[in-house]
């Protein structure tokens, strides 16, 4: 074994792993990460992230269920493997040096949402006091698109359709069809309202789908 110290700073990636593996267990016990789907992220530092390993059950992390990746998406330090899609998670701190958490969870609100609007390219919220939930947001009296992509198991094309809309303006998560929610934000508990915002509004949304179809 090597003598090395690590690129890194050690004890932040242990700090960081016990936040992620807390708040990760919470949205398991929620039903949001279902058959070791789902993979979740911190910034480390301006060139690393700390990430789930693949294929773990999100209920039940540990300490070494939490990796090191650089920001091209390749593992350090590791023979982990991270994420398949650990570049959505790069990108997105490649870009943006505050975002500092990334949730990427499948409940069934949010599947269901990405199949019933992935026709329609997004899922628009528009009038929701809940929406000033997001950060940089103080109103309601705004509509937010949520875009749906195509689901792919290219990393690379959905990457870069990704980088495409957040080219176009202001965006704080997306769907993937028949997949799942991604979301962020400057840290856990910025990231978390997120999420819980996105899965209040899906869900709110679906139920008017369902109300207005009955009459």
């Amino acid at each position: 074994m090597s003598d090395t110290p690590p690129p890194y700073d050690i004890h932040r990636l242990r700090e960081l792993a016990g936040e992620l593996i807390v708040n990760i267990r919470e949205l398991a016990q929620s039903g949001w990460t279902p058959a070791t789907s789902s993979n979740f992220s911190r910034r480390l530092d301006d060139r690393h992230a700390a990430i789930t390993v693949s294929g773990r059950d999100k209920g039940k992390l540990k300490e070494d269920d939490i990796m090191v990746v650089d920001f091209d998406g390749l593992p350090v330090g590791t023979d982990h493997r991270p994420s398949a899609e650990t570049l959505l998670h790069t990108q997105l701190y490649r870009r943006f040096p505050d975002v500092g958490c990334i949730l990427h969870t499948h409940s069934p609100t949010q599947t269901i949402a990405s199949r019933l609007f992935a026709g329609d390219g997004h899922v628009r919220l528009e009038g929701y006091e809940l929406l000033k939930a997001f950060a940089g947001n103080r109103t309601h009296e705004i509509a937010v698109d949520v875009p749906v992509l195509p689901n792919s198991q290219d990393m690379r094309v959905l990457s870069a359709q990704v980088e495409t809309l957040l080219d176009a303006g202001p965006m704080w998560g997306y769907l993937i069809d028949g997949h799942g929610l991604y979301t962020w934000g400057r840290d856990m508990a910025e990231a978390r309202r997120h999420l819980e915002a996105f899965e209040f509004l899906l869900h709110c949304e679906l139920e008017l789908r369902r109300l207005r179809a009955q009459h």
